[in-house]
């Protein structure tokens, strides 16, 4: 992802902010629910993840799927696949396998969330529901020029959406979270109706890094940098995810992402690594990659 790069990542003040005042309210109204966590990556793809299968795999998607226990499905972004592809995925990966796929551009990023936009939506849908128990949280991405004026299109957008799916957002454009206003809109519609305020932490864009949780779920898109301080920044996730758990958050999802998307896995097995032993989760670790962590 090269969303939010920059040149000198060495520069850039990585400390995660304090939790915004609203979270901590948001906590402490969740109903207790079995505690999960899911990491993992963005793609499978084996030109992206260069170096991560072993000679001889058949399989990209199979072989990923027994290292990791979630991936955030970006190729739906590119268009409405067929349902019987959902289904081959599905038979493809094992128990407690979970994806979380994004919404395709024609309802994001084309149609802009317009009154027309629902028969992209009721396709999509129907297609992506085949993933059955495998289905985790979907996600909508707006383009970052998607503004508070249009605020209109995303309630209308959120109103509509079938409360059983649980979905997740991403706003790009900054005034969603420096006008006060908008914000405090924004957060009570999101909290009533159970939907997820993504959190996307990246070096180039701090402003995105509101810390404001909306229900029990936690979805982190962290995008490192190919940089050393990849390492000191996942170690403050855990420490906050820890503070979290503690306050009674009942989901974390967490995709780690990089400018140069070779290194995530490694820097996945990392992160999982710390949170089994600082929170006490029992994610499976990836089991070919070298127990020399260590990037850079």
């Amino acid at each position: 992802m090269q969303f939010g790069k920059v040149d000198h990542p060495e520069l850039i003040d990585y400390i995660l902010p304090q939790d915004h005042e609203g979270t901590a309210s948001v906590l402490k109204k969740t109903s207790a629910e079995k505690f999960s966590v899911y990491v993992g990556c963005a793609k499978w793809n084996r030109q992206d993840l260069k170096g991560f299968y072993p000679r001889g795999t058949r399989d990209e998607l199979e072989y990923y799927s027994r290292q990791f226990n979630s991936i955030e499905l970006n190729a739906t972004f590119y268009r409405i696949f067929p349902e019987d592809q959902f289904k081959k995925w599905y038979d493809k990966t094992p128990e407690g396998f979970k994806f979380f796929p994004k919404l395709v551009q024609n309802i994001s990023h084309l149609k802009r969330l317009n009154e027309g936009v629902q028969p992209y939506v009721d396709e999509y849908l129907s297609h992506v529901i085949h993933l059955k128990e495998k289905l985790g949280t979907i996600f909508l991405q707006l383009h970052g020029n998607f503004a508070p004026k249009n605020f209109d299109r995303v309630i209308r957008f959120i109103e509509k959406w079938p409360k059983e799916i649980r979905l997740a957002v991403e706003f790009r454009h900054t005034n969603w979270f420096n006008d006060i206003t908008v914000a405090d809109e924004l957060y009570s519609l999101l909290e009533n109706n159970n939907i997820s305020n993504i959190i996307t932490d990246t070096a180039g864009r701090r402003d995105l890094l509101h810390m404001r949780l909306t229900n029990d779920e936690a979805f982190v898109r962290y995008v490192g940098a190919n940089h050393e301080t990849d390492y000191t920044r996942l170690d403050d996730w855990v420490k906050r995810l820890s503070i979290w758990k503690d306050k009674g958050i009942n989901h974390i999802h967490f995709f780690v992402h990089q400018n140069l998307e070779v290194e995530s896995p490694l820097l996945s097995k990392y992160f999982i690594k710390e949170l089994n032993d600082q929170i006490g989760t029992q994610l499976v670790l990836p089991n070919h990659l070298s127990d020399d962590l260590k990037l850079f």
